[in-house]
């Protein structure tokens, strides 16, 4: 009995029992931060272990970069016309060459940059705006109401997308403004098909229930509680839709029916570049890497974020 006492009293008992209730501690410490942890910061988390991803994510913010700067980088004025320069080949003053008016190919890519990510992003932001709240009333208040949002989704997918967007765009006629307002008012449907599908399940959820059940209007539920929890379904969505306004806008443009000349557009310069293919490759070639290389990092971007946003994809 003194001896089991003793040792209780023994140093080495006593710091084992020390080190062994700070380990605890430590876990119970970790369990609870790793608990309170945020749904962003543990989204972040796994994103980061994309390294494709971070490289999309990478690629997608110096685009931007160069769409915002691009008086800055651009070496030339890409609207300047020098006939006595045209269809130069690659030099160092001209390193992707001139067009057959004699202006720079890499000026007029760098700012094709621009009205390519300018399309992309504000008809996307367009078709958002309207698939979020079609798709909310559409869930929310089911019935006929969602009958009739649901048969305006079916009428819009069911014509092939850029036929469409060539019928609109020979109505309204050629124009940025114009091409911002057919491809957001094609695009919604995505969108209000996804939210639609998380409303009529969150709609279910006990804290939506005793929202409405305490008086609370259609209004606060939906952009206090629906909204929050549908953001993350918006930013995949807007991500993977983005490069396909891109690509939308290049192939009107090629047609003739997207931005108006002398604007630089990527599908303006291919089409243009098709006479010249075998003077200056370059023209063509390198207008075709810029979009190949845009629309990829915004895709592999999109597919990345949804792993990460997705709880089922984490899973």
């Amino acid at each position: 009995m003194a001896l089991l006492t003793s040792d209780k009293h023994d140093k080495k008992v006593q710091d084992a029992e020390r080190i062994a209730q700070e380990a605890g501690a430590a876990i119970a410490s970790e369990k609870t931060k790793r608990r309170a942890e945020s749904y962003w910061a543990v989204s972040w988390r796994i994103f980061k272990k994309n390294k494709l991803g971070m490289v999309c994510l990478v690629i997608v913010v110096l685009l931007m970069l160069i769409a915002v700067f691009a008086p800055l980088i651009a070496p030339y004025d890409p609207y300047a016309i020098e006939l006595t320069n045209r269809l130069a080949k690659p030099t160092s003053a001209h390193v992707l060459g001139t067009d057959e008016l004699g202006r720079d190919i890499l000026s007029r890519i760098i700012y094709g940059c621009r009205i390519s990510l300018s399309v992309g992003v504000i008809s996307q932001a367009i078709a958002l705006f309207i698939g979020f709240f079609a798709g909310v009333v559409a869930g929310y208040f089911g019935g006929k109401v969602d009958m009739v949002i649901s048969f305006i989704i079916q009428v819009f997918s069911s014509f092939p997308f850029l036929l469409f967007a060539i019928v609109i765009m020979f109505v309204l006629g050629p124009g940025l403004i114009n091409l911002y307002v057919a491809l957001g008012l094609l695009m919604w449907t995505t969108t209000a098909r996804l939210v639609r599908g998380d409303v009529m399940r969150l709609k279910g959820s006990e804290y939506i229930q005793s929202c409405m059940l305490s008086g609370g209007s259609s209004w606060r539920i939906i952009t206090k509680h629906l909204l929050p929890n549908c953001v993350s379904t918006l930013i995949v969505t807007s991500t993977l839709g983005i490069p396909n306004a891109i690509m939308s806008e290049a192939s009107l443009s090629f047609l003739g029916l997207g931005v108006n000349p002398p604007t630089a557009s990527w599908g303006a310069m291919i089409s243009a570049s098709q006479a010249y293919i075998s003077v200056v490759p370059t023209y063509s070639i390198a207008t075709g890497v810029a979009i190949i290389i845009t629309v990829m990092a915004f895709n592999l971007l999109g597919d990345a974020l949804r792993d990460a946003l997705d709880p089922k994809m984490r899973s």
